[in-house]
């Protein structure tokens, strides 16, 4: 006997029928003699409505009270999936972040577990009971409800898994697995059966959406074993059809490349003409960081002359803006100086990844040679252990997945 997390997330959960649906999967795991554990999402769409409520009432509402209010969302769908289970002749019950407890900090709207007291869960569990369990909520050590972030239903399953000590937690999206690339951009994409938790971190913090960067790396932390499948698929059998995100040391043989990732959420800045001398780039970056303004890819290119450098780097679309501004005002108020300012937000940063980097040369230069070969000019570069990055025009975006996929043999037989 297994005991098993199974996470479902929005689109999952997102009308009546689908939740019937879950609760006739969650009952296949149980008729297999598991334990097992839900992890619900609110449904499609309900959180996005809480949140223009909030707004609606005030633009600078209360984060306290935020929490309150979107922390509904999932408390309706746990109370829903445990009828569904009901229904099917299951002992199920409903769990609230709260009721658990799922103790966090005091950051409301983005708050951090924590720990988790597991002891009632464990004694309802050992009486063949389902629990049902919120996700994406908490409770802060003043008592009050608190949420952890957009998308975070993952990281709760991950976190509950962890601390129930379970075999393994399964996410239910709606996709069927873990893709070497984007399938609705490269028709050759193949699902991979298994993926180390290097892989999936530098494959979700690049932009790939199948996992939330904190349950991929509290996964790895903790070495609970994720398997990604789909809701809206019903395979015959045992089997599990999905990707599961594992330790290296469960994958024999690596692939150089496991995947390539593209994030659409990118724009770059270029500073010109920057004084070169000691200290400029934190009086560049300084404000940036006051400003709560991330910072991604940064290459520097000093002039002949040695006097002057120009400074590009990238920061997420919705940031920049701001960035722009928080420049200008520091050059206002003469802590920077620079020639020009030039914003571009048409741009794309494609990401190789693979463990199999670590033992192999070459890699970059591959990339960097198809590129080229289909006239695709490389504005800035950054490189990990098993990652190589690029940012490139927007307009190339599908182009260079497609041939990037194929240089590095990941392309479906």
């Amino acid at each position: 006997m297994a005991r098993i997390v199974q996470k479902f997330g929005g689109t999952s959960v997102a009308d009546i029928d689908r939740i019937i649906r879950v609760s006739h999967k969650v009952k296949a795991e149980l008729d297999r003699g598991h334990q097992v554990a839900v992890v619900v999402s609110a449904m499609a769409g309900a959180t996005n409505k809480l949140i223009e409520l909030c707004s609606s009432v005030s633009p600078l509402f209360d984060s306290r009270e935020y929490d309150t209010v979107v922390a509904t969302g999932e408390q309706v769908t746990a109370g829903l999936t445990a009828m569904a289970l009901q229904k099917l002749g299951i002992n199920a019950r409903s769990w609230l972040g709260w009721q658990i407890p799922i103790r966090t900090d005091d950051v409301h709207a983005k708050a951090r577990i924590m720990s988790i007291e597991t002891e009632e869960l464990e004694r309802r569990l050992a009486a063949g009971e389902v629990p049902v369990i919120s996700g994406f909520q908490g409770l802060s050590d003043r008592g009050r409800i608190t949420t952890l972030g957009r998308g975070a239903g993952d990281l709760s399953a991950v976190a509950m898994a962890a601390a129930l000590k379970a075999d393994r937690c399964d996410i239910y999206t709606d996709v069927d697995g873990v893709y070497t690339t984007d399938p609705r951009i490269v028709s050759k994409a193949r699902k991979l059966t298994k993926i180390t938790y290097e892989e999936m971190l530098e494959l979700a913090s690049q932009g790939a959406k199948v996992l939330q960067t904190r349950s991929v790396e509290l996964a790895m932390n903790h070495r609970v074993r994720i398997q990604v499948l789909s809701s809206f698929s019903d395979q015959p059998g045992s089997e599990l059809p999905g990707t599961l995100v594992v330790d290296e040391g469960e994958i024999v043989e690596q692939e150089i490349v496991t995947g390539i990732a593209y994030s659409r959420d990118e724009a770059k800045v270029t500073l010109l003409q920057v004084a070169d001398s000691p200290g400029v780039a934190a009086a560049i970056f300084g404000p940036l960081t006051d400003a709560a303004i991330n910072v991604d890819m940064i290459v520097q290119n000093v002039a002949p002359d040695g006097k002057s450098t120009d400074m590009t780097f990238t920061v997420s679309k919705a940031d920049l803006d701001r960035a722009v501004s928080v420049l200008e005002g520091a050059r206002d108020q003469g802590q920077l100086s620079y020639h020009r300012i030039i914003a571009d937000s048409n741009v794309v940063k494609l990401s190789v990844i693979g463990v199999g980097m670590r033992s192999h040369a070459g890699v970059a230069q591959r990339m960097f040679k198809a590129l080229a070969e289909k006239g695709i000019n490389i504005q800035v570069i950054s490189t990990s252990e098993i990652k190589v990055s690029v940012l490139v025009a927007e307009d190339y975006t599908e182009l260079a997945l497609r041939a990037l996929h194929t240089v590095y043999g990941l392309d479906s037989p």
